[in-house]
């Protein structure tokens, strides 16, 4: 199957109404910001959005909040997003936040076939409310079930013809998880180049879990905010 398509455009168009789907990166380092783009300018709606956070208002996953595109956001952290937090009070957005390593524990469930596990994440506030609880050694602890979509959309540093993925840096805490735990996964890379040009040690996903693969353009790479020590 050939994986190699065009661009962002094609990427997205198998994409459909109402469609869960997890979108790589932690903060917005190693978002697939050419896809987020895309989306934003396509007519998608009522999507389910699974992400480590909700972007800022005018970058990453915040323009598709902005547009009204996103149904409901499942998410670890959404504090840098005015937009986000007005639809939230507003009711028009659902929302469900998940402790971040039970986030990243049930992507990777997911994506190693396992459909529940006890994590003590959560024990004793609302996160418990509704769900399974049992001791281990003395110890109360939450049943999860595994987080999976229909579509994963991850950026990666390098990438080749036959999907394998090379991640740089903080990329690599979602990215690599949310590859394996969605049934159609499309990758964007910053460069890409031919089947076995990459050494197979340093491979991070291998491209048996990727569909299509895409060389990405006009990265920006920001940060939520940029802090630095003040010139003496």
């Amino acid at each position: 199957m050939q994986k190699k398509i065009s661009g962002a455009e094609e990427a997205i168009s198998v994409i459909k109404n109402g469609s869960t789907i997890m979108f790589g990166g932690f903060g917005l380092s190693g978002i697939p910001e050419n896809c987020i783009e895309a989306i934003s300018k396509s007519s998608l709606t009522g999507l389910i959005c699974i992400s480590n956070n909700a972007g800022v208002d005018d970058f990453g996953l915040g323009l598709l909040l902005k547009n009204r595109q996103i149904k409901k956001m499942i998410a670890s952290y959404v504090g840098e997003n005015e937009e986000f937090e007005r639809q939230l009070l507003s009711g028009e957005l659902e929302v469900e936040l998940i402790p971040q390593g039970t986030l990243a524990e049930r992507i990777r469930a997911a994506g190693a076939g396992i459909p529940a596990f006890y994590t003590p994440a959560g024990y004793g506030t609302e996160v418990a409310e509704g769900k399974e609880t049992r001791a281990f050694d003395g110890k109360m602890y939450l049943l999860e079930y595994w987080l999976r979509a229909d579509f994963a959309i991850v950026k990666a540093w390098k990438g080749d013809t036959a999907g394998n993925l090379i991640y740089k840096g903080t990329s690599r805490n979602f990215n690599p998880l949310m590859a394996k735990a969605a049934s159609y996964t499309i990758a964007e890379v910053e460069e890409l180049v031919e089947a076995g040009e990459l050494d197979p040690n340093q491979i991070h996903t291998p491209g048996i879990y990727v569909t299509k693969i895409f060389k990405g353009i006009n990265y920006q790479k920001r940060i939520e905010n940029k802090t630095v020590l003040p010139r003496t």
